[in-house]
Order: C-alpha cells, then sequence, then structure tokens
C-alpha cells in the first residue's frame, strides 16, 4: 500500500526504443505479443522440445521427481512455499541425496512463504550441503519497505536444460489427493508442466537473477542462445517474467493488448480474480465485441476476503456477456488463453497483487498444438463447473466490497 513497488529504475525514451525493432511476420496476435514483449525488454521467444503437460498431481510429481533424479550437474528450486509435509520431506530428501551424488542443490524460497509451509528444517538442508536462501525474510531482510513483494514464482531447472513450472507450490495439497482428504477437503486442482530446450536456458538465466538478488551471490550460467525461429521440430514460446524486478507491468501489459485485440474466444482460469478497472473493462469489452470470454474459479478458494471482492467485477462481467463458471473444489491453476493463438499458463492470478506487486513468471506458448492441450485441460476441468448467477447486492455490501477492492493490494 506505501512505497515504491519497483526495484529497478524506469527506462529512457532512447534506451527503450532500442528493443523496438519489429518483429517479422504477419500482423497477428503472436507478432503484436513478441513486439510488445521486446519493448518491454523481455527475452525473445525462444524454442523448446518436449512439453508435458501435467494432467494431474500425481502426473507434476512424477515429473518433478524425474527431474531431479535425472540431473547429472545442478537442480535449482525456486517456490512461494515450500511445506513440511510429506510432499515437502520427499523433496528434502531427495534434495540431500543428490547433494551426496555431487550435484550442486539450489533451493529459494520465499520469505513469507517459508513460514507458511509450516517451518521446514532448512537447516538440515543446509548441514548435507543443500544452498538454500530465503527471499527477502520479513523480519531479517535489509531491504526495508520492500517486505510487502513477494516471490510468487514457482520453477524447478535441471541442468539448465529442463524446466517445471506452473502454480503449483512444493506442498502436499498441490499434488496429492491422499493429504487433501485427510484434511477434509477435496483435493485441489492445479496445472503445470515441464520442457526441455533453449527456453529452459531462459528459465535458468532468470533463476540467477533471484538468487542473485536474494543471497547477494552470483553463479555465472552461459547466456542462451535465443532465435525467432525454432530448430526443426521444436516449438516457441517466451518466457514472461513479471514484477519488482522489471520497468513494466510486464503481464499486466500483454493482457490488457491481448484482451483488447482478442477476436473470437478468451478463456481464463484463477483462484481469485480480483482485477484493477482497466482490467476488468478490457475484458467486458471483449465480450460485447462478441469474443467469447468464459472465466473459470473455484466456487469458494483458501482466501475468503478475495472470494467477497470478486464479485462486483464477475456481475460486471455477466452483464456484459461474459460466462463465469464455479468449480465445487479449490482450482489454482493460472492460464489465459486468447483465440487459441496465445496461451500464458504460469504463476500469477488475475488480481492485483500479482499483476503489481509479487514476482511472477508466466510462459507465452505460441504454437496451436500445445496451445490447445492446454485449452482442453481447461474444459476438462470446466466439465464440473456451474455457471455463476449474479444477484443483486444491498447498499452495505456494495459498501463492504467497495473497502475490499481499495484493499485488494493486500488480499
Amino acid at each position: 500500500m506505501f512505497g515504491r513497488r519497483k526495484v529497478v529504475s524506469s527506462r529512457p525514451v532512447a534506451e527503450r526504443n532500442q528493443f523496438s525493432t519489429r518483429i517479422p511476420g504477419a500482423d497477428t496476435l503472436v507478432s503484436r505479443t513478441q513486439q510488445l514483449a521486446a519493448t518491454m525488454a523481455l527475452p525473445a521467444a525462444s524454442s523448446y522440445h518436449s512439453l508435458n503437460v501435467h494432467e494431474d498431481g500425481a502426473q507434476a510429481l512424477q515429473a518433478l521427481r524425474d527431474m531431479i533424479d535425472g540431473a547429472t550437474h545442478t537442480v535449482d528450486l525456486c517456490t512461494f512455499v515450500f511445506a513440511h509435509d510429506g510432499i515437502g520431506d520427499e523433496i528434502a530428501q531427495s534434495l540431500k541425496r543428490r547433494v551426496r551424488d555431487g550435484i550442486r542443490v539450489r533451493l529459494l524460497v520465499d520469505g513469507v512463504g517459508a513460514y507458511l509451509g509450516g517451518h521446514p528444517d532448512f537447516s538440515s538442508l543446509r548441514a548435507e550441503g543443500v544452498q538454500v536462501v530465503l527471499f527477502v525474510p520479513p523480519l531479517r531482510s535489509s531491504l526495508r519497505g520492500r517486505t510487502n513483494l513477494r516471490n510468487h514464482r514457482k520453477l524447478v531447472i535441471a541442468d539448465g536444460r529442463w524446466m517445471w513450472c506452473g502454480g503449483r507450490n512444493l506442498a502436499a495439497e498441490y499434488f496429492e489427493a491422499d493429504a487433501a482428504s485427510r484434511s477434509g477437503r477435496l483435493p485441489w486442482i492445479d496445472l503445470s508442466f515441464d520442457l526441455q530446450g533453449a527456453l529452459a536456458q531462459q528459465a535458468q538465466q532468470q533463476f540467477e537473477q533471484d538468487w542473485k538478488f536474494a543471497s547477494r551471490d552470483a553463479f555465472p550460467v552461459p547466456s542462451p542462445a535465443l532465435s525467432q525461429a525454432a530448430p526443426a521440430g521444436e516449438a516457441i514460446g517466451q518466457l514472461i517474467a513479471s514484477g519488482p524486478d522489471q520497468v513494466d507491468d510486464t503481464l499486466y501489459t500483454l493482457l490488457l493488448s491481448g484482451f483488447f485485440v482478442s477476436r473470437r474466444r478468451i478463456m481464463a482460469v484463477t483462484p481469485y480474480f480480483v482485477p484493477d478497472p482497466t482490467l476488468l473493462m478490457s475484458l467486458t469489452l471483449a465480450a460485447r465485441r462478441g469474443v467469447a470470454v468464459d472465466l473459470l474459479m473455484p466456487k469458494k478458494s483458501n482466501h475468503r476476503l478475495a472470494d467477497l471482492a470478486r464479485h462486483r467485477a464477475l456481475r460486471e462481467l455477466t452483464a456484459a456477456g461474459a460466462r463465469v463458471w464455479f468449480l465445487p473444489r479449490m482450482i489454482h491453476a493460472k492460464a489465459v488463453i486468447i483465440d487459441e493463438e496465445l496461451a500464458l499458463i504460469g504463476t500469477a492470478n488475475l488480481d492485483e497483487r500479482s499483476l503489481f506487486l509479487n514476482y511472477e513468471l508466466m510462459v507465452a506458448f505460441y504454437a496451436t498444438t500445445d496451445i490447445q492441450r492446454f485449452a482442453q485441460w481447461i474444459e476438462r476441468q470446466q466439465d464440473g463447473a456451474v455457471a455463476y448467477q449474479a444477484r443483486p447486492v444491498g447498499l452495505w455490501r456494495e459498501i463492504a466490497e467497495g473497502l475490499l477492492i481499495w484493499l485488494a493490494f493486500q488480499l
């Protein structure tokens, strides 16, 4: 609410213009997105292969195990929550074992998320040789005034060539149906993926930047070879880092641009929907233009205040013709697909905290076949959803919602 929300300075116009060379190709959503990303100095689109979209927590966990066990040189993990539970403890033991195998292992955990995870035993990890750093711990950080800027990125990289990313924290409810059922709750639904190639090299560089910021220590890695054309058999994707370490509000800018130029369909999945007025307007205008706008979210999330704050926006959306779908269980996935030409998948929610305060990481997918895989995953989840029905609200409810929206940055 107070203080600066950026840790980098604004870029002069002349410097910004050096990134504005026009991306070759037709005037498509893909070319416009890449052009806009270039003006914000984001890494150029790069190639990847072997995309694995995790259908559920079991597949996501197995992919994570395979990455850690298959690494031959390095394993780097960045997460918001590293829980002291069955999943967190299993991963911790795997990391210790890989250190004993001679693998360099680093673990970057958000300073607030570490407390949310039930105080995992980082000391035993360090004793075994795992390098552990907390990102801006709120009570011990020298970066005073920045403790509200949290690292919400979730990223695992093996050998700088294989990346795992998405909405899942390293905690049982994101992977195990058994853990959720023992607590009396339905298991959470989330979306993650892994892939290999040059795009993973870009992710490695992003991890290095976050590690250097949090630890004041840099580990040199080769710069990734970036190209606009994919090798034969490989697709093109783009790493979209968003947050205080970016001059621009990168993801927010790309979302606005995509929503305003959308022509056919917008599919969005988010656990929390508390948009600012401009983002909400871009979605309502798309719906009024005849674009099919579908928003999938949980009927009841794990953040009660966010659930209360979302209703004004949902009423405006549905009044414009958008369709809002409620799942009877918690869905924590973060995905936006526009016209099946662009998919943004990763860690950012459609709320002001994710878009303006948190360090977030999304991947822009441009390959039609891969976008369709994500779209089909969303449609499968939507099968069990019910349509949101807006209801009239009284004066006091309007006032309460207004207060919550005013505090949206903190939700």
